[in-house]
């Protein structure tokens, strides 16, 4: 899996991952595969970063599905946007990229399979597999190593200056207990708006 983490701080946004990719037992490092679990998204609005965890299918899914939308639709700096534009891109995703939208004989609504984090200068949110958003405050991860990033987070929060300190202790809580996740890690910062 990962370490993904969004973090909000002092006028600051920041997105950071690490950069492993694991297939069952075996470890692909960065060192063998330049991977990255965060890619940049030009919208109306300025840029976001997106992150995510989960099978590394979805990586390249996601990336051109997002770029198959007409710029004026991708629209990621708000709650309600984020949660609008993975609602158009559900169809796009099930059509054209075969997505399996079943995860459960139960499910409310077709899953997008999807844990996906986004930072802009509007703040930082959230999208789970049945597109529900959720808009953070101050921090938040996925993927595998998301207890250790959050544990690690909460205990530098009131010494760290800048979002950014607070992403890093993350990534490296994540890097060090997730035998999931590892380093380098990749990590992006912007300005909020106020």
């Amino acid at each position: 899996m990962t370490t993904v983490v969004v973090v909000k701080k002092a006028g600051q946004v920041a997105i950071a991952a690490d950069t492993l990719v694991t297939f069952g037992d075996t470890r692909l490092g960065h060192r063998f595969e330049a991977n990255s679990k965060l890619f940049k998204v030009d919208t109306p609005a300025g840029p976001s970063w997106v992150g995510m965890a989960g099978t590394v299918a979805h990586f390249p899914v996601l990336r051109k599905a997002m770029n198959a939308l007409p710029r004026e639709q991708l629209l990621l700096h708000g709650k309600d946007e984020v949660f609008d534009t993975f609602t158009k891109l559900h169809p796009l995703l099930k059509e054209t990229f075969f997505l399996q939208t079943k995860e459960d004989d139960n499910d409310p609504y077709e899953s997008s399979q999807f844990s996906v984090v986004v930072a802009n200068a509007a703040g930082i949110f959230g999208l789970y597999s049945y597109r529900e958003v959720f808009e953070f405050k101050e921090f938040w991860g996925i993927g595998s190593g998301r207890a250790f990033a959050l544990g690690a987070m909460h205990a530098v929060w009131d010494k760290a200056k800048t979002a950014r300190e607070v992403a890093l202790a993350g990534l490296h809580a994540g890097c060090e207990f997730d035998r999931n996740s590892a380093a380098p890690v990749d990590l992006y910062t912007l300005k909020l708006k106020p």
